[in-house]
């Protein structure tokens, strides 16, 4: 059995910024609560909480007990940043330099009159903060059959992506839009936020789903990205599992398979790929050993 890695995986730019940062302020002895899980991974996470990291889930700047806060690299929204200010609270920004674009894109077209529509996952952190810049002119459309769609939209319509979502995607909901709505749109604004890193990863799985027969999708299980990235191989036809770690790897999964794709989202870290690399090996060596 072969083992074929990606081209592009792994930590992006903006996750590894996120985590260096963290990692210097606990070095520097700073004592710092993140509102929020700076990335989603939990073993990411975990490896911050041993510097003395200190997580609140619920990304909201009461009851915070340093006097240091993080925000994570899915950014929060608006009232969030007053609140921390006005708290005077010293703040480390690691939002990811997609997303502020996505933040500053709402923010403007709310100032300009436009409903801004946000296509993504309403109950994503990064989705939230956005629409925490939209400035109460804002709504969440979660897939691209318009289902969550209100019966009645303003003249002026703004469009924004989840940054993670693929191109693919964004372009079929602006698309199907269009169609539906034309009666009622007059002017439509279209600001294209999407990650040109996860792009890439996603590109990349793309073209080694032509040349596996298994793929092996490394990430959180509660990372956007990971999961479009898993998506995105089983839309290509092939037999994909999603895992978080070597761990998870069942043996039977590989029976029959000669060519193994391994991807990872943008948030997994190197040696999450390494270990599940380590142990498809091993399986493959167990497999040969008892034919």
């Amino acid at each position: 059995m072969k083992i074929h890695r990606a081209s592009d995986m792994g930590f992006c730019f903006g996750v590894r910024r996120a985590v260096d940062m963290m990692k210097e302020a606990a070095a520097n002895g700073t004592k710092v609560t993140t509102l929020g899980q700076v990335v989603h991974n939990p073993q990411v996470v975990a490896e911050l909480e041993k510097t003395g990291i200190t997580v609140k889930e619920d990304r909201s700047a009461i009851g915070v007990g340093t006097e240091t806060v993080a925000i994570t690299a899915h950014g929060v929204g608006e009232t969030v940043v007053r609140d921390i200010e006005a708290r005077g609270l010293q703040v480390i920004d690691t939002t990811c330099q997609f997303v502020s674009r996505s933040q500053r894109a709402a923010r403007n077209l709310a100032e300009r009159g436009f409903t801004v529509i946000i296509f993504g996952d309403p109950t994503h952190p990064e989705v939230k903060g956005v629409l925490g810049w939209c400035r109460g002119r804002g709504v969440v459309i979660q897939n691209e059959s318009l289902d969550d769609l209100p019966d009645y939209l303003p003249a002026k319509v703004g469009v924004i992506s989840q940054t993670t979502h693929t191109p693919e995607r964004f372009a079929v909901f602006v698309a199907n839009l269009m169609r539906a709505r034309i009666d009622q749109i007059t002017e439509i604004r279209v600001v294209n936020v999407l990650c040109n890193a996860t792009t890439a990863q996603q590109a990349a799985t793309r073209d080694l789903a032509e040349d596996v027969d298994l793929m092996i999708v490394v990430g959180g299980h509660n990372s956007a990205n990971t999961r479009h990235l898993a998506e995105l191989s089983r839309a290509n036809g092939i037999e994909t599992y999603h895992v978080e770690t070597a761990e998870e790897l069942e043996s039977q999964w590989f029976e029959g398979h000669d060519d193994v794709g391994v991807t990872a989202g943008a948030s997994t870290p190197d040696f999450s790929i390494d270990a599940v690399v380590a142990r498809i090996e091993e399986i493959d060596q167990l497999a040969s050993a008892t034919a």
